[in-house]
């Protein structure tokens, strides 16, 4: 399928949905804390897109024959990686958890996601939620009109630090739908693939591991674990590029 480019109109719908995505993570972010369970977060996810007037997006989407995925948020806590179903399960001082979220408001999906600390965390923990930031951060500046998609991939890869970079998963082009071209490897050739052009819009997002990048799937055929049971910490934004430069539709806004 051709990569769809999003006219000024459809950026400001999509605009409309990455505010609302940012307004919920900046919540989330500021309810997690020790003894707060997944399907907490999930409830409070799912109350504050519905009364701003977005619908979860996540909930009931069932690719290729999976079940229907239950929650508003991935919630994984340490070895998992994403796509984590939330449950009773509490955070702990030490722990990181990774929440993805996405947000569907008039038509227009946003998807963006972040790793966090729980109380006081490791430097080892720190240092793997703050290196995945950055090459998300460095992603992002190169979604530039004339660089190549490849480029993207090389950025995030170079700022990678030597962390295992999860091979698996990558990010993917979004509009209507939450999956749509082009898949985006975190790894990759400067200056192979496809040209970027101005209205293309992408959700890029690096998952780094402290160990062996190998990843498994869990029973409930969701969650995404670190094979080898290290910690594995996940940054998303939705992106548009624009003739100004990268554009982040799902700013944190607090």
């Amino acid at each position: 399928m051709p990569i769809e480019l999003k006219s000024e109109k459809e950026l400001n719908g999509m605009r409309a949905a990455g505010r609302l995505n940012g307004q919920v993570r900046a919540i989330l972010m500021k309810a997690i804390e020790p003894g707060i369970t997944g399907i907490e977060l999930d409830e409070l996810a799912t109350h504050e897109i519905e009364q701003r007037g977005g619908s979860v997006t996540f909930r009931g989407y069932a690719p290729g024959g999976k079940p229907p995925f239950p929650g508003a948020i991935c919630y994984s806590v340490n070895e998992e990686l994403v796509h984590g179903i939330p449950g009773d399960r509490s955070l702990e001082v030490g722990d990181i958890v990774s929440i993805d979220i996405g947000v569907t408001y008039d038509g227009w999906v946003s998807d963006a996601a972040f790793t966090m600390p729980v109380g006081e965390v490791s430097d080892v923990a720190n240092k793997l939620i703050n290196v995945t930031r950055q090459a998300l951060l460095c992603g992002i500046d190169n979604a530039r009109i004339g660089n190549r998609l490849g480029d993207i991939s090389n950025a995030i890869q170079n700022r990678s630090q030597g962390y295992g970079i999860v091979r698996g998963y990558g990010g993917h082009g979004i509009g209507r739908e939450m999956h749509e071209q082009p898949h985006i490897p975190n790894y990759g050739r400067k200056g192979s693939g496809i040209e970027l052009m101005q209205g293309m819009v992408f959700a890029l997002e690096p998952m780094l591991s402290i160990g062996n990048p190998e990843t498994i799937e869990l029973e409930d055929e969701w969650t995404v674990a670190m094979f080898d049971g290290s910690l594995g910490a996940h940054w998303e934004e939705t992106v548009a590029i624009t003739s100004e430069g990268p554009e982040v539709l799902t700013q944190i806004i607090e």
